[in-house]
Protein backbone atom coordinates (compact mmCIF):
# COMPACT_ATOMS: atom_id res chain seq x y z
CA UNK A 1 0.00 0.00 0.00
CA UNK A 2 2.86 2.39 0.71
CA UNK A 3 4.20 1.75 -2.38
CA UNK A 4 0.90 2.26 -4.21
CA UNK A 5 0.69 5.27 -2.40
CA UNK A 6 4.08 7.12 -3.36
CA UNK A 7 3.01 5.81 -7.03
CA UNK A 8 -0.48 7.70 -6.90
CA UNK A 9 1.61 11.17 -5.36
CA UNK A 10 4.33 10.90 -8.29
CA UNK A 11 1.45 11.10 -11.15
CA UNK A 12 -0.75 13.42 -9.47
CA UNK A 13 2.23 15.38 -9.71
CA UNK A 14 2.34 16.29 -13.07
CA UNK A 15 -1.69 17.80 -12.20
CA UNK A 16 -3.13 15.10 -14.34
CA UNK A 17 -5.28 13.57 -11.48
CA UNK A 18 -4.63 10.60 -12.80
CA UNK A 19 -3.96 7.82 -10.24
CA UNK A 20 -7.13 5.49 -9.37
CA UNK A 21 -8.25 2.50 -7.57
CA UNK A 22 -11.97 1.22 -6.53
CA UNK A 23 -12.21 2.03 -2.79
CA UNK A 24 -14.39 2.92 -0.49
CA UNK A 25 -15.47 7.06 -0.41
CA UNK A 26 -16.07 9.88 2.25
CA UNK A 27 -17.64 11.74 -0.83
CA UNK A 28 -21.00 11.94 -2.10
CA UNK A 29 -23.29 13.92 0.35
CA UNK A 30 -23.97 10.52 2.28
CA UNK A 31 -24.31 12.17 5.12
CA UNK A 32 -26.87 13.98 7.22
CA UNK A 33 -28.57 16.85 5.41
CA UNK A 34 -27.81 20.78 6.89
CA UNK A 35 -30.34 20.74 10.04
CA UNK A 36 -30.11 23.50 12.34
CA UNK A 37 -28.16 21.96 14.66
CA UNK A 38 -25.53 22.62 12.27
CA UNK A 39 -26.61 25.35 10.12
CA UNK A 40 -24.77 27.09 6.84
CA UNK A 41 -21.87 28.29 8.52
CA UNK A 42 -19.06 30.23 6.63
CA UNK A 43 -16.32 29.73 9.70
CA UNK A 44 -16.43 26.17 8.51
CA UNK A 45 -14.60 27.59 4.90
CA UNK A 46 -10.99 27.85 4.30
CA UNK A 47 -10.03 30.57 2.41
CA UNK A 48 -6.60 32.23 1.32
CA UNK A 49 -5.24 34.70 4.58
CA UNK A 50 -7.43 38.15 3.77
CA UNK A 51 -10.26 36.59 2.34
CA UNK A 52 -13.74 36.05 4.29
CA UNK A 53 -17.01 34.25 3.36
CA UNK A 54 -20.60 35.15 4.07
CA UNK A 55 -23.93 33.41 2.97
CA UNK A 56 -25.76 35.64 1.20
CA UNK A 57 -29.01 33.27 0.83
CA UNK A 58 -30.20 29.65 1.67
CA UNK A 59 -32.92 27.54 1.16
CA UNK A 60 -32.69 27.35 -2.34
CA UNK A 61 -33.70 24.23 -4.46
CA UNK A 62 -30.97 23.01 -7.09
CA UNK A 63 -29.58 26.33 -7.85
CA UNK A 64 -27.28 26.60 -10.71
CA UNK A 65 -26.00 29.92 -11.67
CA UNK A 66 -25.90 33.40 -11.24
CA UNK A 67 -26.53 37.09 -13.20
CA UNK A 68 -26.33 40.43 -12.19
CA UNK A 69 -29.06 42.97 -13.97
CA UNK A 70 -27.60 46.66 -15.34
CA UNK A 71 -28.51 48.10 -11.60
CA UNK A 72 -26.33 45.10 -10.46
CA UNK A 73 -29.20 43.38 -8.43
CA UNK A 74 -28.56 39.48 -8.17
CA UNK A 75 -30.62 36.96 -9.83
CA UNK A 76 -29.91 33.08 -9.68
CA UNK A 77 -31.30 30.33 -11.68
CA UNK A 78 -33.08 26.99 -9.47
CA UNK A 79 -32.58 24.02 -11.92
CA UNK A 80 -36.05 22.23 -12.03
CA UNK A 81 -34.37 19.12 -12.30
CA UNK A 82 -31.73 17.04 -10.82
CA UNK A 83 -30.19 13.72 -11.74
CA UNK A 84 -32.72 11.52 -9.34
CA UNK A 85 -35.29 11.92 -11.56
CA UNK A 86 -36.52 14.74 -9.47
CA UNK A 87 -38.92 16.91 -11.75
CA UNK A 88 -39.55 20.13 -10.24
CA UNK A 89 -40.48 23.76 -12.04
CA UNK A 90 -37.30 25.53 -12.68
CA UNK A 91 -37.19 29.09 -11.19
CA UNK A 92 -35.12 32.54 -12.11
CA UNK A 93 -35.34 34.33 -8.93
CA UNK A 94 -34.35 37.80 -7.95
CA UNK A 95 -32.30 38.22 -4.40
CA UNK A 96 -32.14 40.88 -2.32
CA UNK A 97 -29.48 42.20 -0.27
CA UNK A 98 -31.25 40.40 2.79
CA UNK A 99 -31.18 36.99 1.15
CA UNK A 100 -34.83 37.22 0.55
CA UNK A 101 -35.51 34.93 -3.05
CA UNK A 102 -38.45 37.03 -5.09
CA UNK A 103 -39.61 34.48 -8.46
CA UNK A 104 -39.04 36.73 -11.56
CA UNK A 105 -40.30 33.77 -14.23
CA UNK A 106 -40.95 30.04 -13.49
CA UNK A 107 -40.65 27.38 -16.51
CA UNK A 108 -42.17 23.98 -17.56
CA UNK A 109 -40.58 20.86 -16.23
CA UNK A 110 -38.31 20.55 -18.65
CA UNK A 111 -35.31 21.37 -16.52
CA UNK A 112 -32.59 21.56 -15.65
CA UNK A 113 -32.04 25.15 -16.55
CA UNK A 114 -27.99 25.66 -15.76
CA UNK A 115 -27.52 28.56 -16.25
CA UNK A 116 -28.17 32.78 -16.86
CA UNK A 117 -26.50 35.66 -18.07
CA UNK A 118 -27.40 39.17 -18.57
CA UNK A 119 -27.69 41.09 -21.30
CA UNK A 120 -29.20 44.42 -23.42
CA UNK A 121 -32.03 44.57 -20.74
CA UNK A 122 -33.16 40.98 -20.79
CA UNK A 123 -32.25 37.65 -18.85
CA UNK A 124 -31.09 34.55 -20.97
CA UNK A 125 -31.33 31.10 -19.79
CA UNK A 126 -30.21 27.61 -20.96
CA UNK A 127 -33.17 24.88 -20.55
CA UNK A 128 -31.69 21.49 -20.48
CA UNK A 129 -34.68 19.37 -22.32
CA UNK A 130 -34.38 16.14 -20.29
CA UNK A 131 -38.24 15.77 -21.34
CA UNK A 132 -38.81 17.36 -24.96
CA UNK A 133 -35.40 18.52 -25.84
CA UNK A 134 -33.20 21.76 -24.87
CA UNK A 135 -34.07 25.59 -25.10
CA UNK A 136 -31.99 28.89 -24.90
CA UNK A 137 -35.01 31.26 -23.50
CA UNK A 138 -35.33 35.01 -23.52
CA UNK A 139 -36.90 36.52 -20.08
CA UNK A 140 -37.81 39.93 -19.97
CA UNK A 141 -37.37 41.63 -16.57
CA UNK A 142 -41.32 41.20 -16.15
CA UNK A 143 -41.03 37.61 -16.35
CA UNK A 144 -41.77 36.55 -19.93
CA UNK A 145 -40.53 33.34 -21.27
CA UNK A 146 -39.53 33.61 -25.02
CA UNK A 147 -37.91 30.87 -26.70
CA UNK A 148 -34.85 31.61 -29.22
CA UNK A 149 -34.45 27.93 -30.63
CA UNK A 150 -35.83 24.49 -29.36
CA UNK A 151 -35.72 20.79 -29.62
CA UNK A 152 -32.32 20.96 -28.81
CA UNK A 153 -30.18 17.66 -28.95
CA UNK A 154 -30.00 17.02 -25.35
CA UNK A 155 -32.80 14.87 -23.69
CA UNK A 156 -30.10 12.35 -22.51
CA UNK A 157 -27.00 12.21 -20.04
CA UNK A 158 -25.88 16.16 -20.29
CA UNK A 159 -28.01 18.74 -20.83
CA UNK A 160 -27.88 22.15 -23.16
CA UNK A 161 -25.49 24.84 -20.72
CA UNK A 162 -24.92 27.95 -20.61
CA UNK A 163 -25.56 30.42 -21.93
CA UNK A 164 -23.16 33.15 -21.64
CA UNK A 165 -22.42 37.05 -24.22
CA UNK A 166 -19.46 36.75 -25.99
CA UNK A 167 -17.60 40.23 -27.14
CA UNK A 168 -19.21 39.73 -30.68
CA UNK A 169 -22.42 40.13 -28.53
CA UNK A 170 -23.78 36.90 -29.50
CA UNK A 171 -25.11 33.96 -27.13
CA UNK A 172 -22.50 31.01 -26.80
CA UNK A 173 -24.10 27.46 -25.25
CA UNK A 174 -22.98 23.88 -25.04
CA UNK A 175 -24.71 21.08 -25.69
CA UNK A 176 -23.26 17.87 -23.96
CA UNK A 177 -23.62 14.34 -25.35
CA UNK A 178 -26.63 11.75 -24.64
CA UNK A 179 -24.26 9.39 -23.31
CA UNK A 180 -20.78 8.72 -21.63
CA UNK A 181 -18.74 7.54 -24.41
CA UNK A 182 -20.37 7.05 -27.76
CA UNK A 183 -22.48 3.95 -27.56
CA UNK A 184 -26.02 3.82 -26.00
CA UNK A 185 -26.57 1.27 -23.18
CA UNK A 186 -27.31 -0.08 -19.96
CA UNK A 187 -26.48 3.22 -18.25
CA UNK A 188 -28.76 5.62 -20.21
CA UNK A 189 -31.64 3.21 -18.87
CA UNK A 190 -30.48 3.79 -15.37
CA UNK A 191 -30.41 7.62 -16.30
CA UNK A 192 -34.01 7.30 -17.11
CA UNK A 193 -34.19 8.91 -20.83
CA UNK A 194 -34.08 5.86 -22.95
CA UNK A 195 -37.36 4.42 -21.14
CA UNK A 196 -38.47 7.93 -22.84
CA UNK A 197 -37.03 7.70 -25.34
CA UNK A 198 -35.39 4.61 -26.86
CA UNK A 199 -34.41 5.95 -30.29
CA UNK A 200 -32.39 8.27 -29.01
CA UNK A 201 -28.17 8.51 -29.04
CA UNK A 202 -24.79 11.39 -29.83
CA UNK A 203 -25.37 13.00 -33.06
CA UNK A 204 -21.85 14.13 -34.92
CA UNK A 205 -21.55 17.70 -36.08
CA UNK A 206 -19.83 17.04 -39.17
CA UNK A 207 -20.00 13.04 -41.54
CA UNK A 208 -17.84 10.76 -39.52
CA UNK A 209 -16.37 7.48 -40.49
CA UNK A 210 -17.46 4.24 -38.18
CA UNK A 211 -14.88 1.40 -37.19
CA UNK A 212 -17.54 -1.04 -36.66
CA UNK A 213 -17.28 -1.87 -33.41
CA UNK A 214 -20.72 -3.01 -31.85
CA UNK A 215 -21.31 -3.62 -28.40
CA UNK A 216 -23.80 -6.12 -26.92
CA UNK A 217 -26.09 -5.63 -24.07
CA UNK A 218 -29.89 -6.24 -22.40
CA UNK A 219 -32.43 -3.61 -21.32
CA UNK A 220 -35.65 -4.45 -20.17
CA UNK A 221 -37.45 -2.32 -22.39
CA UNK A 222 -40.55 -4.67 -23.74
CA UNK A 223 -41.92 -7.88 -22.73
CA UNK A 224 -39.64 -9.81 -25.32
CA UNK A 225 -36.17 -8.78 -24.57
CA UNK A 226 -33.21 -9.60 -25.42
CA UNK A 227 -29.67 -8.89 -25.92
CA UNK A 228 -29.05 -6.09 -28.60
CA UNK A 229 -26.12 -5.34 -30.53
CA UNK A 230 -25.47 -1.56 -30.81
CA UNK A 231 -23.23 0.77 -32.74
CA UNK A 232 -21.49 4.28 -32.56
CA UNK A 233 -23.55 7.01 -32.73
CA UNK A 234 -26.53 4.60 -33.60
CA UNK A 235 -29.68 4.10 -31.57
CA UNK A 236 -29.97 1.28 -28.99
CA UNK A 237 -29.98 -2.23 -31.17
CA UNK A 238 -28.52 -0.58 -34.53
CA UNK A 239 -25.04 -2.27 -35.26
CA UNK A 240 -22.91 -0.72 -37.35
CA UNK A 241 -20.32 -1.56 -39.99
CA UNK A 242 -16.79 -0.92 -40.83
CA UNK A 243 -16.40 2.12 -42.95
CA UNK A 244 -20.20 3.03 -42.56
CA UNK A 245 -20.92 7.04 -42.69
CA UNK A 246 -23.15 8.95 -39.70
CA UNK A 247 -24.39 12.05 -41.46
CA UNK A 248 -23.37 15.07 -39.44
CA UNK A 249 -26.00 17.40 -38.55
CA UNK A 250 -26.24 21.43 -36.42
CA UNK A 251 -27.32 21.49 -34.15
CA UNK A 252 -25.18 18.20 -32.18
CA UNK A 253 -23.90 16.74 -29.44
CA UNK A 254 -21.09 17.61 -27.12
CA UNK A 255 -20.27 21.00 -28.78
CA UNK A 256 -20.34 24.67 -28.56
CA UNK A 257 -22.86 26.51 -30.06
CA UNK A 258 -23.16 30.21 -31.14
CA UNK A 259 -26.64 31.67 -31.95
CA UNK A 260 -27.81 35.47 -32.18
CA UNK A 261 -30.12 37.10 -29.24
CA UNK A 262 -32.93 37.39 -31.76
CA UNK A 263 -32.47 33.92 -32.24
CA UNK A 264 -31.98 32.19 -35.57
CA UNK A 265 -30.31 29.20 -36.51
CA UNK A 266 -27.41 28.18 -34.15
CA UNK A 267 -23.30 28.17 -35.34
CA UNK A 268 -21.23 25.62 -34.69
CA UNK A 269 -17.68 26.58 -32.99
CA UNK A 270 -16.07 23.62 -32.13
CA UNK A 271 -17.31 20.13 -30.72
CA UNK A 272 -15.33 16.73 -29.60
CA UNK A 273 -16.16 17.36 -26.41
CA UNK A 274 -18.37 15.38 -23.74
CA UNK A 275 -20.07 17.61 -21.89
CA UNK A 276 -19.01 21.38 -22.11
CA UNK A 277 -20.65 22.50 -18.87
CA UNK A 278 -19.48 25.79 -17.78
CA UNK A 279 -18.32 28.83 -20.10
CA UNK A 280 -16.55 31.98 -19.55
CA UNK A 281 -14.60 34.60 -21.54
CA UNK A 282 -11.81 35.54 -20.18
CA UNK A 283 -10.65 39.27 -19.52
CA UNK A 284 -9.08 38.85 -23.27
CA UNK A 285 -11.80 37.90 -24.82
CA UNK A 286 -11.29 34.55 -25.19
CA UNK A 287 -13.50 31.54 -24.75
CA UNK A 288 -12.78 29.25 -22.32
CA UNK A 289 -14.90 26.09 -21.22
CA UNK A 290 -15.13 23.33 -18.35
CA UNK A 291 -15.64 19.59 -19.69
CA UNK A 292 -17.30 16.85 -17.45
CA UNK A 293 -15.36 13.57 -18.80
CA UNK A 294 -15.64 10.17 -19.18
CA UNK A 295 -17.24 8.12 -16.39
CA UNK A 296 -16.78 3.75 -15.74
CA UNK A 297 -19.73 2.80 -16.98
CA UNK A 298 -22.06 1.98 -19.58
CA UNK A 299 -20.74 -0.18 -22.80
CA UNK A 300 -17.86 1.51 -23.15
CA UNK A 301 -16.40 2.23 -19.79
CA UNK A 302 -13.32 4.80 -19.98
CA UNK A 303 -11.25 4.81 -16.66
CA UNK A 304 -9.41 7.80 -14.79
CA UNK A 305 -9.72 10.69 -17.44
CA UNK A 306 -9.49 14.11 -15.55
CA UNK A 307 -12.15 16.93 -16.23
CA UNK A 308 -10.35 19.59 -18.51
CA UNK A 309 -9.93 23.42 -18.83
CA UNK A 310 -10.38 24.19 -22.51
CA UNK A 311 -9.15 27.41 -24.48
CA UNK A 312 -11.52 27.09 -27.54
CA UNK A 313 -10.58 27.48 -30.75
CA UNK A 314 -13.45 27.92 -33.61
CA UNK A 315 -13.48 24.92 -36.14
CA UNK A 316 -11.35 22.43 -33.71
CA UNK A 317 -12.34 19.02 -32.87
CA UNK A 318 -11.69 18.27 -28.98
CA UNK A 319 -11.67 14.46 -29.30
CA UNK A 320 -14.73 12.75 -27.92
CA UNK A 321 -15.81 9.81 -27.79
CA UNK A 322 -11.92 8.70 -29.02
CA UNK A 323 -9.61 11.24 -26.77
CA UNK A 324 -9.64 12.48 -23.53
CA UNK A 325 -7.75 15.50 -22.81
CA UNK A 326 -5.39 15.13 -26.24
CA UNK A 327 -4.36 11.49 -25.19
CA UNK A 328 -5.98 8.54 -27.38
CA UNK A 329 -8.16 6.26 -26.13
CA UNK A 330 -6.92 3.10 -27.29
CA UNK A 331 -5.03 0.81 -24.68
CA UNK A 332 -4.60 0.01 -21.03
CA UNK A 333 -4.11 3.56 -19.48
CA UNK A 334 -7.75 3.74 -19.75
CA UNK A 335 -8.91 0.09 -19.15
CA UNK A 336 -11.23 -0.26 -16.06
CA UNK A 337 -10.47 -3.17 -13.39
CA UNK A 338 -12.25 -6.06 -14.97
CA UNK A 339 -12.93 -4.39 -18.19
CA UNK A 340 -11.63 -4.34 -21.97
CA UNK A 341 -9.56 -1.80 -22.68
CA UNK A 342 -11.46 0.82 -24.77
CA UNK A 343 -11.27 0.93 -28.42
CA UNK A 344 -11.42 3.88 -30.84
CA UNK A 345 -14.97 4.57 -32.78
CA UNK A 346 -13.91 6.39 -35.21
CA UNK A 347 -12.18 5.49 -38.19
CA UNK A 348 -10.06 8.99 -38.98
CA UNK A 349 -10.50 12.37 -36.90
CA UNK A 350 -11.43 15.98 -38.27
CA UNK A 351 -8.05 17.06 -37.09
CA UNK A 352 -5.30 16.11 -33.77
CA UNK A 353 -7.19 17.28 -30.54
CA UNK A 354 -5.21 19.81 -28.71
CA UNK A 355 -3.98 19.70 -25.45
CA UNK A 356 -6.25 21.07 -22.52
CA UNK A 357 -5.19 24.23 -20.59
CA UNK A 358 -5.14 22.87 -17.47
CA UNK A 359 -6.76 19.04 -16.33
CA UNK A 360 -8.74 18.88 -13.47
CA UNK A 361 -9.61 16.75 -10.63
CA UNK A 362 -10.63 13.07 -11.80
CA UNK A 363 -14.36 12.85 -11.47
CA UNK A 364 -14.52 16.28 -9.81
CA UNK A 365 -17.22 17.35 -11.70
CA UNK A 366 -15.62 20.47 -12.66
CA UNK A 367 -18.61 22.63 -13.61
CA UNK A 368 -19.27 26.68 -14.02
CA UNK A 369 -16.36 29.03 -14.34
CA UNK A 370 -15.45 32.78 -14.15
CA UNK A 371 -12.44 35.03 -14.31
CA UNK A 372 -11.06 37.63 -11.95
CA UNK A 373 -10.82 40.95 -13.80
CA UNK A 374 -10.01 43.45 -10.81
CA UNK A 375 -6.23 43.51 -8.28
CA UNK A 376 -9.08 44.63 -6.05
CA UNK A 377 -9.95 40.91 -5.58
CA UNK A 378 -6.87 39.62 -6.28
CA UNK A 379 -5.22 36.47 -9.09
CA UNK A 380 -6.62 39.24 -12.40
CA UNK A 381 -6.74 36.74 -15.24
CA UNK A 382 -7.04 33.71 -13.43
CA UNK A 383 -9.91 31.32 -13.57
CA UNK A 384 -12.31 30.07 -11.04
CA UNK A 385 -13.63 26.55 -11.40
CA UNK A 386 -16.56 25.50 -8.87
CA UNK A 387 -16.26 21.49 -8.59
CA UNK A 388 -19.08 19.89 -7.63
CA UNK A 389 -17.33 16.63 -6.03
CA UNK A 390 -17.34 12.48 -6.80
CA UNK A 391 -20.83 11.04 -6.79
CA UNK A 392 -20.54 7.43 -5.81
CA UNK A 393 -17.91 5.44 -6.03
CA UNK A 394 -19.28 2.89 -8.82
CA UNK A 395 -18.69 5.63 -11.25
CA UNK A 396 -15.19 4.87 -11.20
CA UNK A 397 -13.11 6.81 -8.11
CA UNK A 398 -9.94 8.10 -7.76
CA UNK A 399 -7.54 7.38 -4.61
CA UNK A 400 -9.61 9.77 -2.24
CA UNK A 401 -12.92 11.72 -2.96
CA UNK A 402 -12.11 14.39 -4.61
CA UNK A 403 -14.26 18.19 -5.09
CA UNK A 404 -16.56 19.98 -3.28
CA UNK A 405 -14.16 23.26 -3.45
CA UNK A 406 -13.72 25.95 -6.06
CA UNK A 407 -10.34 26.21 -7.64
CA UNK A 408 -8.31 28.88 -9.27
CA UNK A 409 -6.35 28.23 -12.34
CA UNK A 410 -3.22 30.09 -13.81
CA UNK A 411 -4.26 29.38 -17.65
CA UNK A 412 -1.21 30.34 -18.35
CA UNK A 413 0.72 27.66 -17.75
CA UNK A 414 -2.39 24.97 -16.67
CA UNK A 415 -1.25 25.47 -12.60
CA UNK A 416 -4.52 24.15 -10.20
CA UNK A 417 -4.60 26.06 -7.00
CA UNK A 418 -7.23 25.57 -4.07
CA UNK A 419 -9.45 28.35 -3.20
CA UNK A 420 -12.20 27.69 -1.35
CA UNK A 421 -13.20 24.16 1.00
CA UNK A 422 -14.01 22.88 3.94
CA UNK A 423 -11.76 22.76 6.74
CA UNK A 424 -9.93 19.86 8.05
CA UNK A 425 -7.77 16.70 6.47
CA UNK A 426 -11.18 14.98 5.01
CA UNK A 427 -12.57 16.00 1.66
CA UNK A 428 -16.09 15.85 1.81
CA UNK A 429 -19.20 17.71 1.52
CA UNK A 430 -20.30 19.80 4.54
CA UNK A 431 -23.37 17.03 5.55
CA UNK A 432 -20.74 14.03 5.60
CA UNK A 433 -18.14 16.36 7.61
CA UNK A 434 -21.58 17.56 10.01
CA UNK A 435 -19.75 21.37 9.59
CA UNK A 436 -21.60 24.31 7.72
CA UNK A 437 -19.32 24.73 4.87
CA UNK A 438 -19.49 24.18 1.30
CA UNK A 439 -22.06 20.97 0.07
CA UNK A 440 -21.86 21.17 -4.08
CA UNK A 441 -20.71 24.12 -5.54
CA UNK A 442 -21.33 24.34 -9.08
CA UNK A 443 -20.82 28.07 -10.50
CA UNK A 444 -19.43 31.09 -9.54
CA UNK A 445 -19.88 34.67 -10.32
CA UNK A 446 -17.92 37.83 -9.98
CA UNK A 447 -19.59 40.89 -8.93
CA UNK A 448 -19.85 43.62 -11.68
CA UNK A 449 -17.50 45.69 -10.08
CA UNK A 450 -14.82 42.41 -9.82
CA UNK A 451 -14.21 42.93 -6.02
CA UNK A 452 -16.66 39.88 -4.80
CA UNK A 453 -16.62 36.02 -6.07
CA UNK A 454 -19.95 34.44 -5.76
CA UNK A 455 -20.38 30.65 -5.42
CA UNK A 456 -23.64 28.80 -6.09
CA UNK A 457 -23.67 25.90 -3.94
CA UNK A 458 -26.55 23.18 -5.46
CA UNK A 459 -27.53 21.47 -1.56
CA UNK A 460 -27.28 18.13 -0.61
CA UNK A 461 -27.18 15.42 -2.74
CA UNK A 462 -27.39 11.90 -0.65
CA UNK A 463 -26.31 8.68 -2.23
CA UNK A 464 -27.90 5.38 -1.58
CA UNK A 465 -28.89 2.14 -2.94
CA UNK A 466 -31.10 3.69 -4.78
CA UNK A 467 -28.92 5.70 -6.06
CA UNK A 468 -29.12 10.27 -5.99
CA UNK A 469 -31.20 11.68 -3.59
CA UNK A 470 -31.51 15.26 -4.06
CA UNK A 471 -32.62 17.36 -0.75
CA UNK A 472 -34.64 20.45 -1.30
CA UNK A 473 -33.89 23.59 0.02
CA UNK A 474 -30.51 23.03 0.84
CA UNK A 475 -28.80 25.23 -1.69
CA UNK A 476 -27.01 28.15 -0.66
CA UNK A 477 -25.12 31.51 -2.40
CA UNK A 478 -21.69 32.39 -1.04
CA UNK A 479 -20.50 35.61 -1.22
CA UNK A 480 -16.26 35.78 -0.55
CA UNK A 481 -14.64 39.34 -0.40
CA UNK A 482 -11.15 40.29 0.28
CA UNK A 483 -10.74 41.98 3.69
CA UNK A 484 -6.80 43.07 2.79
CA UNK A 485 -6.22 45.59 0.04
Amino acid sequence: MKALLRLCFLLLLPGLSSCFRILSSDGGGQGDIRTAVRPVDPADIALPAGYKAEAVATGLTFPTALAFDAQGQLYVTEAGYSYGEVFLEPKLLRVTPNGQLTPVATGQKNGPWTGVTFHNGNFYVGEGGELEGGKILRISPQGNITPLIENLPTMGDHHTNGPVTGPDGQLYFGLGTATNAGVVGPDNYDFGWLKRYPNFHDIPCQDIVLKGRNYTSEIPLGPESKPQTTGAFSPYGTPTEAGEIIKGSIPCSGAIMRLSPQGGQPELVAWGFRNPFGLAFSPAGELYISENSFDVRGSRPVWGTADYLWQVQPGTWYGWPDFAGGMAINGERFEAPGKKAPQPLLERYPNTPPKPTAALGVHSSSNGLDFSRSNNFGYQGQAFVAQFGDMAPEVGKVLAPVGYRVVRVDVTNGKVTDFAANKGKKVAPASKLKTGGLERPISVKFSPDGQSLYIVDFGVVKMTEKGAEPQVKTGVIWKITKTQK
